[in-house]
């Protein structure tokens, strides 16, 4: 290829900085050239003038003003120092989970977030969430066991999520994560603090060497102001002194509860995939940050929601987030829970295949959330098993046709059938929700209702060939921007998806934009030709991050 001359670009910085003497050899123009430095991200890179145009150069002497030093100087126009994925966001964040970069893959429910994401993130410096969501404690008490037994002392995390119509089985899962000795919960889509999460923070709470700390850390993940003003604060004194009265806690833990707030780092959950409010980023994390500092709290507040490209997460850290969380991308990753159907699905969407549909766990309160469109038709038929719910209050007062269509297509099989299994269910795993279904014919109508929504994601989990119609696959308008960055690479592929490389390409892909931006604003401007574009290839990575 005929090299771009860079001299053919204008600078906006013709008054210099100073200047800069060669060491070993002169400063290239050749955009390959500017390019292969930008990518030493450990490299201090100096932009000089010369005859020929503007020319970097990793070596040489840079002198800030002052008069010409010798004949062979040339005019400094910036000098661009390292800039490594572990400088991103807080360094707070690194040490207190013991992660090299400030990078976290969310909880994906159903174990989509699995054991071997969390497994991966944590041996390569990041920190992953198990998806324990729509578990039973069983399967979640061997993914701890898993986890405790092959990280040992490594960063990771289990996700600990609000279950409104299930308040026992939130109570199992904290007792359980005491029991196991879990010391990091991811806790989402709370629309309140329950005694469950309070229980595990404060069970936690003690006194070392004279200062009130918190054992058992607390990740919230929160969309509303509402709900991260509780997160930041300390735990309602009321629930407090009902655990206390309840033998869950101990006098010593509840005087120390006004002394701690609920979370060590706070999640603004934007836009994403599952639960959502669909808030957009960019108003959300200032909103979130300065809520923070009104408060007072020392927390720290991370991104999640939107975020699948370097442009994306180079956006979070300018914007002040200590970390970022990835979501929807993870799960076309080779190691997370889902089938390989749906990764091919997910690596074939585009950012408006998404589309909202009811919450199998919060089915009665109207809750939505967001899922692929493309492939399926869950989000349809989903919506119109609420509608349903929402007009008729016996599954008897639906139209006859309406009943017929619905078991024939949806169910296929009888109302009576699906009530028998959801009762056996239910009997296993929470009792008491039967005893209002038994004489309440709505609320067996939404039971029935919500073992369609539940078993559509595990039909798209283990790949179910005959339900691929039905295939319940979360997913944000992320995904799309993902696949529009990936297109012409290695990662195009759903294959050659792993969360690291994906990760490691996203962080490394934040430091080139970031170091493009330092040019700009230093007046410097280059062809995009000096700078990479898609992501980088394996080896590449290898050798910039290792």
């Amino acid at each position: 290829m005929t090299p771009v001359a860079v001299s053919s670009f204008p600078s906006h910085s013709r008054n210099s900085l100073g200047w800069w003497r060669p060491a070993s050899g002169a400063p290239d123009s050749h955009p390959a050239a500017i390019r292969s430095l930008l990518g030493d991200l450990k490299s201090t890179i100096a932009f000089v003038r010369t005859p020929g145009g503007i020319a970097a150069a990793a070596d040489g002497c840079a002198q800030i003003g002052g008069e010409l030093p010798s004949n062979d100087a040339l005019p400094l126009l910036a000098v661009l120092p390292p800039l490594t994925p572990s400088q991103l966001g807080d360094p707070a964040f690194l040490v207190a989970h013991g992660v090299r970069y400030p990078y976290m893959t969310g909880a994906m429910a159903n174990g989509i977030g699995s054991v071997e994401i969390v497994e991966a993130m944590s041996r390569a410096g990041m920190l992953g969430s198990f998806g324990a969501a729509g578990l039973s404690i069983e399967r979640v008490t061997a993914a701890i066991d898993r986890l405790t037994l092959a990280l040992s002392d490594g960063p990771w995390c289990v996700n600990l999520i609000h279950s409104p119509n299930e308040p026992s089985h939130e109570m199992a899962m904290a007792e359980l994560l005491l029991r196991k000795g879990v010391r990091l919960v991811e806790a989402s889509a709370y629309l309140d603090l329950t005694p469950a999460i309070v229980r595990y923070r404060v069970a936690g709470f003690q006194m070392v060497n004279g200062q009130p700390v918190a054992a058992n850390r607390v990740i919230a993940k929160v969309s509303r102001v509402e709900v991260a003003t509780k997160f930041l604060s300390a735990p309602p004194p009321k629930m407090v002194q009902d655990l206390l009265a309840q033998g869950h806690i101990t006098a010593e833990q509840a005087a120390l509860a006004s002394s701690l707030p609920m979370c060590d780092d706070l999640i603004a959950e934007a836009d994403s995939g599952g639960h959502t409010d669909n808030r957009p980023a960019i108003t959300l994390l200032p909103t979130m940050l300065a809520l923070r500092d009104r408060l007072q709290s020392p927390v720290r507040v991370g991104l999640a929601g939107g975020l699948a490209t370097p442009s994306s997460l180079a956006a979070a850290f300018s914007m002040g987030a200590a970390f970022v969380v990835t979501g929807s991308i993870n799960q076309a990753c080779v190691e997370s829970g889902s089938s390989d159907a749906v990764r091919k699905m997910l690596a074939e969407a585009g950012q408006a295949d998404v589309a909202m549909a009811p919450a199998a766990d919060m089915f009665e309160m109207g809750v939505k959330l967001q899922v692929l469109k493309r492939g399926t038709m869950f989000a349809m038929r989903a919506q119109k098993l609420f509608d349903h719910y929402r007009l008729y209050s016996d599954w008897n007062a639906i139209p006859t046709a309406e009943r017929a269509s619905i078991e024939k297509t949806y169910f296929r099989t009888s109302f009576d059938d699906i009530w028998q299994q959801t009762r056996d269910f239910f009997t296993r795993r929470d009792p008491t929700l039967l005893a209002k279904a038994e004489v309440d014919p709505k609320q067996r109508m939404a039971l029935v209702f919500r073992w369609y929504l539940g078993l559509s994601s595990r039909w798209a989990n283990v790949g179910e060939p005959t339900r691929t119609v039905d295939y319940q696959v979360w997913c944000g308008p992320a995904m799309g921007a993902f696949n529009e960055w990936t297109k012409g690479s290695d990662l195009e592929l759903p294959a050659n998806r792993s969360v690291t490389t994906v990760a490691r390409s996203l962080l490394y892909g934040v430091c080139l934009q970031m170091r493009q931006q330092q040019l700009r604003q230093a007046g410097v401007r280059l062809p995009e030709e000096c700078f990479a574009s898609g992501p980088a290839s394996a080896d590449e990575l290898q050798r910039r991050l290792s």
